[in-house]
């Protein structure tokens, strides 16, 4: 049996098992949100190790550190209820992509001097900025996106900042590998073409 199929079959126990819980809980507050995480948690972890395997070198955050965060974000709305497992996934992508914006910004704070204070020199050089870095590219046009096409930006945050593959943002969001395959093409170019004009 080759990866691919396995990998598929996992997905799908995955996917099954999730669905079972909710429909057996109700999908109802935190104790939903704790009692999905063991079934999700190393799905999540190997999600979050590819995302940051795509950051640049120096990169100080830890899968496991970054799934736990996740938790803690989607056990703070008692009032959740998790309606599928597109749901599910949907809004750990969004914590996911929030996380890693916050810890882009904090990184450039401190890079940018963070809390040291400032001094007068007599002679300043000033070079370039660096360009900005892509999850933060992307973070920045995605909301605008989201108004054009939500579905799409749905799958961006899939892909992009989870890190899921194609088959899988498919089969999380109901539709054909083909259909997911269009959008990610439309939203490369969206997005692409949104971020060379805020440059």
């Amino acid at each position: 049996m080759n990866q691919t199929l396995k990998d598929h079959e996992a997905d799908q126990k995955i996917a099954s098992a999730v669905g079972n819980l909710l429909e057996r809980e109700g999908g109802d507050g935190a104790e939903t949100t704790s009692a999905l995480m063991p079934i999700v948690y190393e799905e999540l972890r190997r999600l979050a190790a590819y995302r940051l395997s795509q950051e640049r070198p120096g990169q100080t955050l830890e899968p496991a550190a970054l799934v736990n965060e996740v938790y803690l974000r989607l056990v703070q709305n008692p009032d959740v209820h998790w309606e599928n497992t597109r749901h599910f996934f949907g809004a750990a992508a969004e914590a996911m992509r929030r996380i890693l914006i916050e810890n882009a910004r904090k990184k450039k704070c401190q890079k940018r001097g963070g809390d040291w204070r400032r001094t007068e020199m007599d002679v300043c050089e000033v070079g370039c900025d660096r360009p900005k870095d892509e999850i933060q590219q992307v973070h920045e046009v995605l909301d605008q996106f989201a108004e054009v096409d939500p579905e799409s930006a749905e799958l961006v945050k899939l892909r992009f900042f989870a890190g899921l593959t194609q088959q899988q943002c498919a089969e999380i969001l109901g539709i054909s590998k083909r259909t997911a395959d269009n959008r990610w093409a439309f939203a490369r170019a969206w997005l692409y073409r949104a971020i060379q004009d805020e440059e």
